[in-house]
């Protein structure tokens, strides 16, 4: 079977991700002495240097682990939650009735930087210096920008010079967007991570300077610095309109990451591990519930009744995902009956041979099982949503829309030779989102768009309360034992494209590199995660090197087909323990990602 690349192989570790640079830093830190949660670190802090439009220190990211000692696979929670002022009533009273897709109203506590320094912590062996240190020279000696980014860059110039000043400061250096395959420099997120480092250098252990830049980041001058932009900026948003943001001094020291158990489905030899229904992850586990039973073996990974099974499997686990998913800790989400055999044995009846044109949420006792959509905006704003939903060439550039804006989340997965393994899915606060803040030289996220402003919506907007986030690590043991860490950007999009993988490596026989090369698909059947929280029924995107005959016969079987680039689904990377080799590959779509190891 044609593949673009090897899939890599080893027996010391193994590092893939989105972006070269961070791979290699991620290896460079196995080869010093550090294990694979040390390694995680590393490459997450080089992430949001070197993919700004991927990720950022304001930003948010779902890790699962699995620790040899304990020999227990975790989740750690870096998703933050809604600030205090995060009120239904006080968006209403702004004009509101959807949460902005940019800007600051739609910030929540930035989640990445605590869940970074508890992995460390409680996991790592190395210092908080070892790990930062790569990032921080990337960010003041520079790295070199890609084109994409640059045109990304480009197209946003307008907003930057006109409303966002303080993002122009950092990406406009001497007022113009940098050209491609130059170096890129932000030395105010060097300063930043340089001051944690200061503040925390005298005090004490390893443990004790860990929990000083914690204090440092949420306690101390970065959250005075966010307290402080946020009271006094007015910014603009994808409504049209300015507005102050909520996010206080007082969000930012009242949270902390945390632990907890992954949600599983057994699925022949395997488990598949993922977060909870606070992301969207359980989508993944009720899809496999819906194929067992389905001759998925017999079934060619780009054949029409392969593509059409699954499809209709995924358009029913994502209809139950808008009518049920929400943060467990603020609502009872019936997430037992969701992976239940019954309710699935009734839901696997709903597949038939033609396409499903509703969406078609299940039915709970006692529970409300309506579908909130969204509308369409009068004029689309510039970094909208989360940046992979805008595709390059869409429309006339605006002051508001950038000219090019095909840009993602970020994933990386590692493996160690002890048998620890990370699955990391980075994201938020892009240069997109928001303005700069300019002592800290990076913008705050927005997932709270995602939060919906319907008080009896499971995902209303709550103070507290986490948003239902896209971002979904996996993580799948085999007869018991730890066996593969994978994942990808995408948003909507994540568990689809992983599960894709998924399904051809262990019903097809492909190897991860092999997996990750087919031609791929998605839909778009349900309201988006994402600002304006559009959906397009019974829409299947499929690249441009699916067979003719699938294309057709989806058509035929009533698919609302539409046909991408040949290479446009998804930036997957996976990595895997086999007995003594340890295996990994990446995605060559966007040709940025890869996969190191020896």
């Amino acid at each position: 079977m044609f593949t673009t690349r090897p899939e890599i192989l080893g027996t010391f570790g193994v590092v893939t991700s989105t972006h070269w640079i961070a791979s290699s830093v991620g290896m460079a830190i196995l080869e010093k002495g550090g294990n694979a949660f040390d390694a995680a670190v590393a490459t997450g802090f080089t992430l949001q240097v070197v993919e700004p439009e991927m990720n950022g220190p304001g930003g948010e990211v779902p890790l699962l682990i699995y620790d040899a000692r304990s020999r227990q696979v975790r989740v750690i929670c870096g998703q933050g939650v809604a600030p205090g002022g995060a009120t239904i009533a006080h968006y209403r009273s702004q004009g509101l009735d959807l949460v902005p897709g940019t800007g600051l109203l739609a910030a929540t506590v930035p989640g990445a930087f605590d869940a970074w320094m508890l992995l460390l912590r409680d996991y790592g062996t190395m210092s908080l210096e070892d790990v930062l240190s790569p990032a921080i020279a990337l960010a003041r000696e520079g790295f070199p920008i890609s084109a994409r980014v640059a045109n990304i860059i480009a197209g946003l110039q307008p907003l930057f010079t006109a409303e966002w000043p303080t993002s122009a400061a950092v990406y406009l250096p001497g007022g113009k967007a940098p050209s491609a395959d130059t170096l890129f420099r932000n030395p105010a997120l060097a300063e930043t991570y340089s001051r944690v480092l200061r503040e925390c250098a005298g005090a004490g252990p390893r443990e004790a300077r860990i929990e000083a830049a914690r204090r440092a980041w949420y306690r101390g001058f970065v959250a005075d610095a966010i307290d402080s932009f946020c009271r006094r900026t007015e910014a603009m948003d994808s409504s049209g309109r300015r507005h102050r943001g909520v996010l206080t001094g007082q969000d930012m020291a009242t949270w902390s990451a945390s632990v907890e158990a992954p949600l599983t489905y057994d699925y022949g030899r395997y488990t598949v591990c993922k977060p909870g229904p606070w992301s969207q992850g359980p989508v993944f586990l009720q899809t496999l519930a819906l194929l067992e039973g389905q001759p998925l073996d017999a079934l060619p990974a780009t054949e029409p009744d392969f593509v059409h099974v699954v499809t209709e499997a995924m358009k029913l686990s994502f209809a139950d995902r808008e009518a049920f998913y929400a943060d467990p800790a603020t609502i009872d989400v019936p997430i037992a009956e969701l992976l239940s055999k019954r309710y699935n044995d009734g839901r696997r009846a709903l597949i038939g041979r033609a396409a499903s044109t509703e969406l078609r949420p299940g039915a709970i006792a006692g529970r409300n099982n309506r579908i909130l959509l969204g509308r369409v905006p009068q004029q689309a704003a510039a970094g909208i949503g989360e940046p992979t939903a805008v595709r390059s060439g869409v429309g006339e550039p605006t002051t508001m829309r950038p000219a090019v804006s095909n840009s993602d989340t970020c994933h990386f997965d590692v493996i160690d030779r002890h048998g620890n393994m990370v699955s990391a899915t980075p994201s938020g606060a892009w240069f997109q989102s928001s303005p700069v803040i300019p002592e800290l030289g990076f913008p705050l996220g927005t997932r709270a768009q995602m939060f919906w402003l319907d008080p009896d919506s499971p995902g209303a907007l709550a103070p507290g309360k986490r948003p239902r986030t896209t971002l979904t690590p996996s993580m799948a043991l085999r007869d018991g034992k730890p066996y593969l860490a994978f994942g990808t950007p995408g948003g909507d999009q994540q568990d689809q494209w992983s599960l894709l993988l998924f399904l051809r490596h262990v019903h097809h026989g492909m190897n991860l590199q092999q997996a990750i090369d087919c031609p791929s698909f998605h839909t778009d059947h349900f309201p988006s995660s994402f600002y304006p929280r559009l959906v397009k029924l019974n829409r299947l995107t499929v690249e441009g090197r699916m067979p003719a005959a699938t294309i057709a016969e989806l058509k035929r079987r009533g698919h609302d087909v539409e046909v991408g680039g040949d290479w446009s689904e998804g930036r997957l990377t996976a990595a895997a323990q086999d007995g003594a080799l340890l295996r990994a590959a990446a995605n060559p779509r966007g040709m940025q990602g890869y996969a190191v190891g020896r």
